[in-house]
């Protein structure tokens, strides 16, 4: 009798090659093209497939596309100015951050308290969000970014991005194509943190 391959959880050696060569690639190293709807859709659907304890879903997206990155960099000039004095570099800068790339995409995580599930469970998943994009960005031929930098945690950003309570910003993800060469950094020796119990 034949054996009928699996739907799910099938054998994909490539992804092993993927996983061991993987780079992030800097935000301020990034041009177009990025990635069209199919493939960001694609991209989204793979960062909707992490593991999920209560299938609660505690994550959600916010795309930053084409004319919606200046009008993020307007928020975090504003953002800026009202927290602390800023030169006008530095909110020139601001202006520019979600250029760096042709699509940016918001991880915001959701947390629900008073259930069974775990808080530190339902923020993982939001990690696992954002490091699957990655690798889904990587593999259909992109490169990608997980960052936070100041803007992830500043509460006028989170009130303009429409955060609600128990919401917070897991990551910002730019996707682009790289626009020099990516270098190999330095990996921990697994005989330095690997023990067996």
């Amino acid at each position: 009798m034949d054996r009928v391959p699996p739907a799910l959880n099938h054998p994909a050696p490539g992804a092993i090659d993927l996983l061991l060569s993987r780079r992030s690639g800097s935000a301020k190293a990034m041009a177009a093209p990025g990635p069209d709807a199919q493939a960001l859709r694609t991209i989204l659907t793979a960062a909707a497939r992490v593991p999920d304890h209560g299938k609660l879903f505690p994550w959600r997206f916010i795309l930053f596309e084409g004319e919606a990155r200046a009008r993020m960099g307007a928020l975090l000039a504003d953002s800026l100015r009202a927290t602390e004095p800023a030169t006008d570099d530095r909110l020139a800068l601001e202006r520019a951050r979600f250029l760096r790339a042709p699509v940016v995409v918001g991880v915001v995580s959701r947390v629900r308290e008073g259930i069974p599930i775990p808080v530190w469970e339902q923020e993982l998943s939001a990690g696992a969000v954002c490091q699957t994009m990655l690798i889904a960005a990587t593999a259909l031929g992109y490169v990608a970014n997980w960052l936070t930098e100041w803007c992830a945690y500043n509460a006028l950003v989170g009130e303009g991005l429409g955060l609600q309570p128990g919401e917070r910003i897991a990551g910002f993800v730019y996707i682009g194509t790289a626009a020099a060469p990516l270098e190999e950094r330095v990996r921990p020796d697994l005989d330095k943190i690997v023990t067996r119990f």
